[in-house]
């Protein structure tokens, strides 16, 4: 896939968490708001956490942008912890 850019497939399916649910790890009132990671059906992965593309827009190093359909999206540190176990070495 050399020189071809990364597009995002809106066809792939979510397969499988990483890690724990939120209302496993206790990140969640259960109002729906729910922190998560999973693998897609491409192998790609979908993130879910707060939009705060706006609050940290300004606040980006040197050489990391954000490209227009593009998301700052943040999730507690407990999630990707729990993730560790099910991200593979390569």
């Amino acid at each position: 896939m050399s020189g071809s850019k990364w597009e995002a497939d809106p066809t792939a399916t979510l397969i499988r968490r990483w890690g724990k649910s939120s209302h496993e790890l206790g990140n969640t009132s259960g109002d729906g708001s729910c922190p998560d990671i999973w693998e897609l059906s491409n192998g790609d992965i979908a993130v879910i956490g707060h939009d705060l593309t706006e609050t940290y827009h300004q606040q980006l190093p040197e050489g990391v942008s954000i490209d227009p359909g593009e998301r700052l999206v943040i999730i507690p540190r407990s999630t990707m912890i729990a993730a560790r176990a099910d991200i593979p070495d390569a």
